[in-house]
């Protein structure tokens, strides 16, 4: 292990736990800004955690959003629109936004309080 350099594995597993209950809220809610302000929260979070390359934490939330629509559409009972499989895709959009912000946040904070 490179020293200074913190493992990503657990950070990881957190984006992949936030992104299936986004997913989840988006089946079970159905309503498509409420899931896309939880992704906005949870990639802004995982952008403070590590503001390094934000673009893997969209990708690693935002993707379980289609993932799980798709699992709800081939095994439950309540069958999704396919419209609301390719409305969960405008996750992506919000997970930019949230994850890049809270690498943004994390550096001016980090510079303002350099000591």
């Amino acid at each position: 292990m490179v020293p200074g350099h913190k493992p990503d594995a657990r950070i990881y597993a957190l984006g992949a736990v936030l992104g299936i209950c986004a997913g989840v809220l988006d089946v079970k809610a159905g309503d498509l800004l409420l899931t896309a302000l939880f992704v906005l929260a949870c990639t802004m979070l995982l952008g403070i955690l590590r503001p390094a390359r934000p673009w893997r934490w969209t990708v690693t939330v935002a993707v379980f959003v289609p993932a799980v629509q798709v699992l709800a559409y081939f095994f439950l009972t309540e069958k999704p629109y396919r419209t609301q499989i390719y409305e969960s895709f405008l996750g992506f959009l919000t997970g930019i936004a949230g994850a890049y912000a809270g690498s943004m946040g994390r550096k001016v904070v980090g510079e303002l309080f350099r000591s």
